[in-house]
């Protein structure tokens, strides 16, 4: 009798390997009678003679491919991939990657296709467009694909903490409860693509980091897919000097709505500074979203499109149109 340890990689969710109350094993057990199978952690062990073992282990090697590829691995999958054959997989020509519960997570306009394009071929890019036209959203699933992928260590995500009709002091608790207010948009995007489990494992073990920009100042970003998000409320010095932290195999999305910067109006938005200083240089690349690509309800476009229409009028046909109403 030989023992032969296989070791899950850090990328695959054991909570979704091993099944709903360790399911998926127990059915790798029934189904392979002549090895002596334990699994604990990311630990698994295989134990009887080596022919058998070293079939299972090639069989729970195809089991995590697929388990990290579509984020779910269902009992039906575990028989068919022990059976020899590839699951029933939906391909989609857009998809990015699959979220939680096997979900599909695609580039849906024209758009969002371009920015996943754009950013196999550019270190830099640009997402600049309306709320909900789902560039941030993109921008995360891309980070999210590639550190499955292996092609990064980190996922770092940032926004500018700029008060928007609130005040930071008077909100409760401690500087953490004072500034998830302003990430949560950036958990609820990650919610979608990882399981809640291994989303903590991540956030506590630094894989993925969610900070406000000023926790930027002075670092280097290696190897990791770095996303600031409302950009257009950054200053420029604020904009530059997140610029400035990319280091080697990095890649860096900056995502903004460039009509609703909440600065102070003496204040030029860093997002639109940047854009005019970068707009030439090789290996930049700028994205353009608008309200044909809001994916949210019906109304959200609407509601965009009455606002820039009202924007092209007069200040003082708006006002006579308040005052008629």
């Amino acid at each position: 009798m030989i023992d032969k340890i296989y070791e899950l990689s850090e990328l695959t969710d054991t909570t979704v390997f091993y099944g709903i109350n360790n399911n998926n094993v127990r059915l790798i057990k029934n189904l392979n009678p002549n090895v002596r199978f334990s699994a604990r952690g990311n630990i698994i062990k295989l134990a009887r003679n080596e022919e058998d073992i070293n079939h299972l282990y090639s069989i729970i090697e195809k089991l995590e491919r697929y388990c990290i590829d579509n984020n779910t691995l269902s009992e039906e999958d575990v028989i068919e991939i022990i059976k020899g054959s590839v699951p029933n997989e939906i391909k989609f020509e857009h998809l990015i990657l699959h979220g939680v519960n096997g979900k599909s997570i695609m580039a849906r306009t024209v758009n969002q296709q371009k920015l996943v394009k754009d950013f196999d071929t550019n270190d830099l890019l640009f997402a600049i467009g309306p709320a909900g036209s789902g560039k941030t959203y993109t921008a995360i699933a891309l980070a999210v694909r590639s550190l499955k992928n292996r092609e990064i260590k980190k996922i770092i995500l940032t926004r500018p903490a700029v008060e928007a009709g609130e005040k930071l002091g008077f909100l409760p608790g401690d500087m953490k409860e004072k500034i998830d207010p302003y990430l949560q948009p950036l958990y609820d995007a990650l919610s979608d693509m990882i399981t809640p489990l291994k989303l903590k494992e991540y956030l506590e073990n630094g894989t993925i980091q969610i900070a406000p920009l000023a926790f930027m100042r002075g670092r280097t970003l290696n190897e990791a897919v770095v996303i600031l998000d409302e950009a257009q409320n950054t200053t420029t010095a604020q904009i530059k000097m997140f610029l400035t932290r990319m280091g080697m195999s990095a890649k860096m999305i900056v995502t903004g709505d460039i009509t609703q910067i909440d600065l102070p109006l003496s204040q030029k938005s860093g997002l639109i500074d940047a854009l005019e200083v970068l707009k030439n240089i090789k290996g930049i690349a700028r994205v353009d979203f608008d309200v044909k690509d809001i994916v949210r309800h019906k109304l959200v476009q609407r509601i965009v499109e009455a606002y820039e229409k009202r924007a092209k009028e007069p200040l003082v046909k708006q006002q006579d149109l308040i005052l008629k109403k």
